[in-house]
């Protein structure tokens, strides 16, 4: 039987291993730079993501190795009766840990997080030629009830 995962924050000296999961796939490996020197504009999205008491980078560890990484925004809101929303952002499993149950671990955790806050929401978005994790999130109970849309400032 496989170990649970256990959650934490991740530290700067994580930052490699994040970036190299969120570059672990098809859509990530085109987006993102991993490497153990990373680009200086990784640190300051960290550190700023780190400075933010209504932000965490988290990362998933089996045997002291990091096996997913997610990002958790709290958002104040006027919507919901005033109520605050958790965002989930950047979810990842490493390729030879998907199908073990860390995902939705994962996806569990940041929700209880979420329900233990107060929030009345936890909101996702993932691309659409993701279709298996839109399945996945889906069998975790939630719902497309909403058309999201991204405005891209950098591209020409």
């Amino acid at each position: 039987m496989r170990p649970s995962p256990t959650f934490r924050e991740a530290t700067r000296d994580d930052l490699p291993q994040i970036v190299a999961l969120l570059a672990d796939d098809g859509l990530g490996a085109t987006s993102e730079t991993p490497g153990e020197a990373l680009p200086e504009y990784y640190v300051r999205a960290f550190e700023a993501i780190a400075d933010d008491p209504r932000n965490a980078v988290i990362v998933a560890e089996v045997d002291g190795e990091i096996v997913g990484t997610l990002q958790l925004t709290y958002i104040p809101s006027l919507t919901c009766l005033g109520g605050e929303r958790a965002q989930i952002e950047g979810v990842r499993v490493a390729t030879d840990q998907r199908g073990h149950g860390i995902g939705q671990a994962m996806i569990t955790w940041a929700v209880e997080q979420a329900r233990a806050r107060g929030c009345r929401m936890v909101q996702l978005t993932t691309d659409r030629r993701r279709p298996e994790a839109i399945r996945f999130y889906q069998k975790l109970g939630f719902r497309p009830s909403h058309t999201g849309m991204k405005y891209h400032l950098n591209e020409t």
